[in-house]
């Protein structure tokens, strides 16, 4: 549904042409996908003023099939659709309601958006989609660290010397303007992508893989972060926003040119985050997004602690600490640096390599898309890879002291070139703990 006017042959049509653009042709089946199309039907519809929604029922019947309304809308028309649904009588046990980030733009907005859809919905009628959730690597996270005796025991303080999430974007502001620039780095990806697998990352083995076991320990992560407050804001955390530069080998226009007025909107976020538990104290957290940087990509990197003592003396060459790379995009994979002896003869000679766990050079079968994983995931009534509400509201309650900071310091985003690394204080905030970012290749 939505409010242009379409039939169900023009809307077909645009579901045939979409297929086309977004899946490869050897991956469709020409009958199933006919099958597929006849099955559609399309209903317009308006949230704010009920039209439409008395044709909705008629077009789903009385049958008591699972119904999943997806809200691919703004936000603040997610209480009027909930409502309308009730009104309409279209919500049965056997429904699902998904709804797309952002949920809110603080606490107190998120509150209200859940305590709007929640009047409706029961929450486990509720799937709060992260797509990032759906990744193979994500998944692959929680099977690497509780289904290998290798490394849970090393998955701590003792062992682990810090952690780095990187989701860089190589895009600007696309069709994305007028949000985009109301909401920021900050609230954009970091309350939702970047927490969501800092908690993977972090959290305490499960007591099973059921949903709310998963989301239990990752509820535990996000209120043991530690509050970056006013004080520490300047000091732990760096905003940034893209100059004029170049990038995919061309130039591109800086953040403001694009927009076409001015704003001091962050579109690049580092924090240095720490958790406050036995297993991860005085463990950094280093976090880093932004768009117009160098490289797409999406990874986590696992930097254990160096060896305590080298008997290998200088003429081996420098060891470098053991890195396990879990890369989300592009390339989904795993890697692990290790030291060797470099082959040959002579003297000790050391070098770093990495041992590779590629998913497409591994699997012949198509791995599904996150968001083919998810809806099937809501169909099936499985909800451990999306949010539960205390868990959105817990992240809104350590972003929100950060998003204050700023605003009560006036602090300005640093300029970087579109095509870099972001600004150079982003490098400052890791190097003056004698790290550095992990070169992305």
């Amino acid at each position: 549904t939505s409010r242009a006017k379409m039939s169900d042959a023009e809307f077909r049509t645009f579901a045939k042409k979409a297929i086309s653009e977004h899946v490869k042709p050897e991956d469709v089946d020409a009958k199933e996908l006919e099958t597929f199309l006849a099955r559609l039907s399309y209903v317009s519809a308006d949230a704010t003023t009920g039209a439409g929604f008395g044709e909705l029922k008629k077009a789903i019947g009385d049958s008591d099939r699972i119904r999943a309304f997806y809200l691919a809308v703004a936000p603040a028309l997610f209480g009027d659709i909930s409502h309308k649904l009730k009104e309409h009588k279209l919500i049965t046990p056997n429904s699902r309601i998904v709804l797309e980030k952002p949920i809110g733009r603080d606490l107190s907005s998120a509150r209200a958006l859940n305590d709007a859809v929640g009047g409706d919905f029961d929450e486990g009628q509720i799937f709060r989609i992260d797509h990032y959730l759906g990744k193979e690597t994500v998944q692959n996270l929680m099977a690497l660290r509780f289904a290998n005796a290798l490394y849970e025991p090393l998955w701590n303080s003792a062992h682990i010397d810090h952690v780095q999430i990187t989701v860089a974007e190589t895009v600007g502001l696309e069709d994305r303007v007028t949000y985009y620039d109301k909401a920021g780095a900050l609230r954009d990806m970091v309350q939702n992508h970047i927490l969501q697998l800092l908690c993977l990352v972090a959290m305490e083995t499960p007591s099973s893989m059921d949903a709310d076991a998963v989301r239990d320990e990752k509820l535990k992560v996000l209120r043991a972060l530690k509050r970056i407050n006013g004080n520490g804001a300047p000091k732990h955390t760096v905003r940034g926003q893209y100059r004029a530069g170049a990038s995919a080998g061309g130039p591109v226009k800086g953040y403001v040119e694009e927009l076409g007025k001015d704003s001091n909107t962050e579109t690049f976020v580092a924090i240095k985050a720490e958790i406050g538990n036995w297993r991860w104290a005085g463990v950094p957290f280093y976090l880093r997004t932004g768009k117009r940087l160098a490289t797409r990509v999406s990874e986590i990197v696992i930097e254990f602690k160096p060896i305590p003592y080298s008997i290998f003396g200088d003429s081996a060459g420098p060891i470098f600490a053991n890195q396990l790379v879990i890369r989300l995009q592009p390339n989904e994979g795993v890697k692990q640096y290790i030291m060797i002896k470099d082959p040959g003869p002579g003297g000790m000679r050391l070098r770093q390599i990495s041992l590779d766990m590629s998913f497409a050079q591994s699997f012949d079968t198509r791995a599904p898309d996150a968001y083919e994983r998810l809806i099937m995931d809501v169909v099936r009534g499985n909800q451990t890879l999306f949010m539960r509400r205390d868990e959105v509201e817990a992240a809104w309650k350590w972003i929100d002291p950060i998003q204050n900071a700023w605003e009560s310091a006036r602090q300005e985003a640093q300029g970087y070139t579109a095509g870099t690394w972001g600004p150079s204080a982003s490098i400052a905030l890791i190097e003056r703990d004698g790290r550095t970012w992990h070169e992305s290749n």
